[in-house]
């Protein structure tokens, strides 16, 4: 087994209820079998602040990362010193999603608990965590370990989206929902060359999708929005669309303001919502698409975007907390005020 060696106990995010949060220690994890085990050096932040404002406890949050391999049990696609990104979910590895880099949809799982004997820390609200090894994709030099990170939820998802509805500069795409999943949704339209709508009524996040290259935001409140969007458009509507805010309206939106033979990419989980086979599918020859993460054999591209998108990433990652207050930025987040947050768990 190699190790850098590492102290007896590390620190964990946790929630204590009642809007209350900072952390707390927990045994250093070990490695066993193809889990190694990743010093975390950047936990940007998702959704887990809404557990947060209602008051939840618990010490196992996230689901993004980005740091170094310290420890692994046997010789294997990764090595020590290795900087990695921590992929999102468990996987096989084996079934048929799996086999074709869709690990997001696998079909099975494992259990890590028999892997390791021990319970797993699969926090990345932490210092260190365990993870299967084909789960880790490796940082290029010269990539830091916060925009490394960019390549889970921050980017991942609506370029998965934009892969799949193959975005180009001839393309006007929409953009609904623009907290810090649509907000990157910006970033990638933008690298590949699109004319981009933001739809959003939070004053800070609409001025951001503008900083990092939205051509004009709307405000779902105003009523006359889909003219607005019809107007923009020459009357002809959107090539394509990414919904980030899993609104039932936002969905609706989507499907009228596209044009005939549009695309449009439903990434933000929420309600339902009306279809009308014949009248929006059918008859407008709409493609309508779910999109969780991205093949993790576009890997490269995604880094791609990220190394040729440093300066508008920098805009992206709004605030930067160490761990310990990590209450603060859940405070933070809860406003809406803030783009992508991203916590350091050694400062």
């Amino acid at each position: 087994m190699e190790s850098l060696g590492y102290h007896i106990f590390m620190q964990v995010a946790a929630m204590f209820g009642e809007g209350k949060g900072g952390v707390v220690d927990k045994p250093d994890p070990r490695a066993a079998g193809d889990v190694v085990v990743v010093k975390i050096h950047a936990v940007p932040m998702c959704t887990e602040y809404k557990g947060f404002t209602s008051g939840g406890t618990g010490e196992r949050f996230g689901h993004e990362a980005a740091g170094e391999v310290v420890e692994v049990a046997q010789t294997g696609r990764v090595k020590v010193g290795d900087r990695v990104v921590v992929q999102p979910q468990n996987s096989c590895g084996k079934c048929q999603m799996c086999a074709i880099g869709e690990h997001i949809h696998c079909t099975g799982g494992r259990n890590i608990q028999e892997i390791i004997g021990t319970e797993p820390a699969s926090a990345t609200y932490a210092q260190y965590m365990h993870k299967m090894e084909d789960l880790l994709s490796p940082i290029p030099d010269g990539v830091s370990y916060a925009h490394a990170g960019m390549a889970c939820c921050g980017l991942g998802p609506t370029f998965g989206a934009m892969e799949q509805m193959q975005v180009n500069s001839l393309d006007t795409v929409m953009v609904t929902g623009l907290g810090p999943v649509g907000l990157g949704g910006i970033v990638n339209a933008r690298y590949r060359g699109a004319r981009v709508i933001g739809v959003e009524s939070h004053p800070y996040r609409a001025a951001l999708a503008k900083k990092l290259g939205a051509d004009v935001v709307f405000n779902p409140m105003d009523e006359d929005i889909l003219d607005q969007i019809q107007d923009f458009t020459d009357g002809v509507g959107v090539d394509k669309a990414v919904d980030c805010s899993g609104a039932s309206a936002a969905h609706r939106l989507m499907v009228d303001a596209a044009r005939r033979k549009g695309q449009v990419t439903f990434v933000g989980e929420g309600g339902d919502f009306p279809l009308g086979a014949s009248r929006d599918m059918i008859r407008k020859g709409l493609v309508l698409r779910g999109n969780w993460h991205y093949n993790l054999g576009v890997y490269p591209r995604l880094m791609q975007v990220i190394q040729d998108s440093a300066e508008q990433i920098d805009t992206f990652i709004t605030h930067t907390f160490p761990m310990r207050d990590v209450q603060e930025a859940w405070e933070l987040q809860a406003t809406g005020e803030c783009g992508k947050v991203v916590l350091d768990p050694w400062a």
